[in-house]
């Protein structure tokens, strides 16, 4: 059976897709494929562990964390049709070139805590259209509605990359022979009812009613108001967790909790929840605050923070009337 590479799937796409876009693109599963060899030699380059230091968001980095930050920016800050960067990583966005198309904004690698167990973590993307000539920071201050395309790539037992560019869900699968992300699956549809669902359990003291009222009757299984039993996954990586809900349906939940009062939630809206968000309403699932359309949100900072529910449709509508 023949496969078409990401080039080839490029060329014919529609949607946002322009030529400039496909290139940044490309790009980007370039660089994936650098990210990837990384991790395939774990320990025997001597790139597992802490970096010891913070990332912006106080966070313990690892070296690997540095290392496909390092990557990205390498690789994107010098594409002729990139205007800027953001990184979870870094505390202000990244100039790149004078009249660049387009906004790249990333985590580097979702999941880091997973490196050293030899788990699956990710890289995840967003890509925006670009203001001005030169980038300014107000110009990634854009409601994720206006996302051009999304994506991630997991680095599991085979690297696959899931890619919208506003036209449905694909996904890819490398293939280390060729060096090629080949197309595998298209139409990704997420099915509106299902019987899983992910959620940091030790959390639960926290939550607000509504999230606790959910998960009660989740819990309560066939005995309870819902009437059939529910199984959890936790992959303790939001590109795992997505990717299960894009295979076989489900929810995730990182909801606002009383832990910490002041923190709005604890997922970045602009490196995560966004591009996620895009990549499950394109494959028909939704994905809400518990109050709001997540794509709908105008961000005020680079590194804003939303509750994040997330997955089959049926399953956010119903936490999300629940907060209502």
């Amino acid at each position: 059976m023949s496969y078409r590479t990401l080039s080839q799937f490029l060329q014919q796409q529609s949607g946002n897709l322009t030529p400039e876009l496909a290139q940044v693109i490309e790009t980007i599963a370039n660089t994936c494929k650098t990210i990837d060899q990384a991790l395939q030699k774990g320990a025997l380059a001597g790139v597992l562990g802490s970096a010891q230091n913070e990332n912006v968001q106080g966070e313990e980095q690892k070296k690997l964390d540095v290392i496909s930050n390092d990557y990205l920016i390498d690789a994107l800050q010098k594409h002729p049709n990139v205007g800027g960067l953001a990184s979870e990583e870094l505390d202000e966005f990244t100039p790149a070139q004078e009249n660049g198309q387009y906004l790249v904004l990333f985590d580097p690698l979702d999941g880091s805590s997973n490196i050293d167990i030899n788990m699956c973590v990710g890289t995840i993307f967003s890509i925006l259209p670009a203001k001005n000539a030169v980038t300014q920071a107000a110009d990634f201050m854009q409601a994720g509605v206006h996302q051009v395309a999304a994506g991630y790539v997991l680095y599991g037992p085979s690297t696959m990359m899931a890619l919208t560019v506003g036209a449905g869900v694909v996904f890819f699968t490398f293939d280390p022979e060729a060096q090629e992300f080949l197309l595998t699956s298209e139409n990704i549809q997420v099915a509106a009812d299902t019987k899983e669902y992910a959620i940091n359990a030790s959390n639960q003291r926290h939550w607000e009613a509504p999230v606790q009222r959910y998960i009660d009757e989740l819990l309560a299984g066939k005995t309870g108001p819902r009437e059939k039993d529910f199984n959890m996954r936790w992959v303790a990586c939001m590109v795992g967790d997505i990717h299960r809900i894009l295979c076989r349906s489900g929810i995730f939940m990182y909801p606002y909790d009383l832990k910490d009062p002041k923190k709005a939630g604890r997922l970045r809206l602009m490196y995560e929840a966004n591009p996620m968000s895009m990549l499950m309403e394109q494959a028909g699932g939704a994905s809400t605050t518990g109050r709001v359309r997540i794509l709908e949100i105008e961000p005020t900072d680079l590194h804003q923070r939303v509750p994040v529910i997330i997955g089959s449709k049926n399953e956010v509508d119903l936490v999300t009337g629940y907060h209502a």
